[in-house]
């Protein structure tokens, strides 16, 4: 656990798509069996670092994701470790076919997708080209490992874990500056959540930017009396079912926070263990059955719910039911 508390200044820090970015570029000096395949915007996903370096190890496929996809099966089925990025709503959307029947379906071990410019917090470029439902996708493919990191820390470390794991991965990553949640000295693990801060009243899980939403809200439900737990699910799947458990035995209540549709994402798969292990009040926040649309990314992610304030409402309703039901 970390020895975080509610009572801490969340400082600004890189997004994670920059530290995708640079770590590819620390990897590929380090392995040269590392090829990256690019769709034409690998200014926007940060594998122009890569380029810079190595432009022998580095292929541009064009604006064709799907073929994209079906190049870097290629490769890593002949023994490379592939990468293939391009926003999450285009490699995920346009290349599904290609990730079902060429690598999920073989269960090509050495391909990793990372999508970029995930959620609505891309913001001025509007609905087009928000992914927000690429983990549901995702998740649906058998034998896929699913990634959300919630700062540059954890993006490093995810990275480079996802770079030897055993079975395609999916890296979920984000367009804006986000929070440094954690210490450089923080341990992750593929499959592991991560406790940061400890309470008893109700757990809150969530993802990506919305973890440092989270750890607000959890400081605003603490000036309430409640003592919110607050969970980093990183590791979207495998989920970490013990972690879940644990929270729904120990604290009674859970609210799930992501910057995804709330029919089809974290909160689905979490709702699942929730119903086959411990039953207890769960709420959800997220995009709630819409697309959205054009604007500045923090006006958005207000406008849509997706904020400290909506995850403490979403905490004390979740804990008015637990009461009543008490």
């Amino acid at each position: 656990m970390s020895t975080r508390t509610t009572r801490f200044e969340l400082k600004m820090g890189k997004s994670t798509r920059v530290a995708f970015g640079e770590t590819l570029v620390e990897l590929g000096r380090q392995d040269p069996n590392i090829v990256v395949c690019d769709a034409d915007i690998s200014k926007s996903t940060m594998t122009h670092y890569f380029a810079k370096e190595f432009p022998e190890r580095f292929f541009s496929c064009g604006i064709a994701e799907a073929n994209m996809v079906g190049i870097a099966a290629g490769l890593a089925s002949c023994g490379k470790i592939a990468y293939v990025s391009s926003f999450s709503c285009f490699v995920i959307n346009k290349g599904f076919e290609q990730l079902r029947v060429a690598v999920a379906y073989p269960q090509v071990k050495n391909f990793r997708v990372v999508g970029t410019h995930s959620g609505i917090s891309i913001g001025e470029d509007g609905p087009s080209q928000m992914g927000i439902e690429d983990l549901s996708l995702v998740c649906a493919l058998p034998g896929f490992t699913v990634l959300v990191p919630a700062d540059e820390v954890a993006t490093r470390a995810l990275v480079r874990l996802a770079t030897y794991h055993d079975g395609p991965v999916y890296i979920r990553a984000g367009r804006p500056n986000v929070p440094i949640v954690y210490e450089p000295t923080q341990q992750f693990e593929i499959g592991k959540a991560i406790e940061l801060i400890p309470g008893d009243d109700v757990t809150i899980i969530a993802i990506g930017l919305m973890l440092a939403e989270a750890i607000r809200a959890a400081e605003l439900l603490e000036n309430e009396g409640i003592m919110a737990r607050v969970v980093d699910m990183h590791t979207v799947k495998p989920l970490d079912r013990e972690a879940i458990r644990k929270a729904a035995e120990e604290t009674g209540a859970i609210v799930v926070a992501e910057e995804h549709l709330v029919d089809s994402g974290l909160g689905v798969r979490v709702a699942q263990v929730v119903a086959e292990e411990y039953p207890v009040p769960m709420e959800f926040v997220g995009i709630q059955n819409t697309y959205a649309e054009s604007g500045k990314p923090q006006e958005l992610l207000e406008k849509y719910g997706l904020v400290a304030k909506n995850i403490a409402e979403a905490a004390r309703r979740v804990l008015r039911r637990k009461n009543k039901k008490c």
